[in-house]
C-alpha cells in the first residue's frame, strides 16, 4: 500500500484531508505530521523521518501564514515558507517521492486586471509572499518532480480563519467595516483537499505550478456579505477602502488567478465560491 506524508496536518488543509482520508484507506496509508513530531525547519529530522517511512506522495501543507507577523519576523517565515520547502523536495528527490507543495496568490504584485496564469511574473509585495516565491523556486530547481497549487484566500470550518472570524464578530456587533478594493478567490480547503487527491490519484502526472481556488474574484465585502447572508446575522456592513483599514503588511489590490491550467490537465473543475461557501458556514452554524 502506498504512503502518503501529509505535512502540517493540524492546519486547515491537513484538517480537511484527514476529514476524507478514510475515503481513501483502501488505497494509501496516510501518514500525519505535526510541528511537534517533524519540524520542516531541522533538515536532520526531515530526513530521518523520509528515511523511516519513504513516503511515496508527500503533501507539505505547512507554513507560516501570519501575513502581517511576517513583516516583523522575516526569518521565521523564511525558514518556514523557504528552507523547509528546500529540505522537504530534497528528501523526495532522494527517496523518489512525489511531492505537493502549496503556494499563494500572494506571489503577484496584484497591479493587472486580468487573471494570472501559471507563467506570469511573480513580484511579491510583503514578505509572506516572497518567503514563499522563494520556496516554490527552491522546490522546482531542488525536485522538478513537484507540483505546486497556488491557491488563494483559505478558510473551512477548521482553524482561524476570515470566514470563522466574521461569524466571531457578528455575534458581538451590530456594525462592521470591511475593505472593498482587494479582490481574490475564497477557497474552502474541503475543495483544496479533494483536488489533491485528484492530482495524487491521476495515472499520468504532470509538474509544474498550477492554481486552484474557488471561483469567480470578488473582494472581502462581498465574501462577507454572503457570510452574514448563509449565517443569516442582522450586522450592518460598510465597506471600506485599503487606506481606511491600513496593515503591516500590503495586500495584492488584484489576485485574481486563471484555473484553466489544472482543469485542461487534470479535469478538475473547481466550485463557485458561493456554493463552498454555504456548505461550510451550514457546517459551522450547526
Amino acid at each position: 500500500m502506498k504512503k502518503i506524508a501529509v505535512i502540517g496536518s493540524n492546519g486547515q488543509l491537513g484538517n480537511c484531508i484527514k476529514k476524507i482520508a478514510p475515503d481513501f484507506e483502501h488505497l494509501y496509508e496516510f501518514l500525519f505530521t505535526d510541528s511537534s513530531i517533524l519540524d520542516v525547519t531541522n533538515q536532520e529530522q526531515v530526513n530521518d523521518f523520509f528515511y523511516d517511512n519513504k513516503p511515496d506522495y508527500c503533501i507539505n501543507a505547512s507554513a507560516y501564514t501570519a501575513v502581517d507577523m511576517a513583516e516583523k519576523e522575516k526569518e521565521k517565515a523564511f525558514a518556514v515558507n523557504a528552507d523547509g520547502v528546500a529540505y522537504l523536495a530534497q528528501a523526495c528527490a532522494d527517496f523518489k517521492s512525489f511531492l505537493v507543495h502549496i503556494s499563494t496568490d500572494y506571489v503577484f504584485d496584484g497591479t493587472t486586471n486580468l487573471p494570472y496564469s501559471e507563467d506570469d511574473f511573480t513580484n511579491p509585495i510583503g514578505v509572506y509572499g516572497a518567503s514563499k516565491r522563494e520556496g516554490e523556486e527552491l522546490a522546482l530547481e531542488i525536485n522538478p518532480k513537484t507540483i505546486i497549487l497556488r491557491t488563494s484566500w483559505l478558510y473551512s470550518e477548521f482553524n482561524k480563519n476570515f470566514v470563522k472570524t466574521m461569524l466571531n464578530l457578528f455575534s458581538q456587533k451590530e456594525e462592521l467595516g470591511i475593505v472593498a478594493d482587494q479582490f481574490g478567490q475564497p477557497t474552502n480547503a474541503n475543495d483544496l483537499a479533494e483536488a489533491i487527491m485528484k492530482i495524487i490519484e491521476a495515472p499520468q502526472k504532470t509538474y509544474g505550478i498550477f492554481h486552484f481556488s474557488n471561483y469567480p474574484e470578488t473582494n472581502w465585502f462581498e465574501f462577507a456579505k454572503k457570510i452574514a447572508e448563509f449565517s443569516k446575522s442582522p450586522i450592518k456592513l460598510n465597506p471600506l477602502t485599503t487606506e481606511q483599514y491600513p496593515t503591516p503588511a500590503k495586500r495584492p489590490v488584484r489576485s485574481t488567478m486563471s484555473l484553466d491550467k489544472i482543469e485542461n490537465v487534470y479535469k478538475i473543475e473547481p466550485k463557485h465560491w458561493e456554493n463552498s461557501l454555504e456548505e461550510c458556514v451550514d457546517i459551522l452554524s450547526h
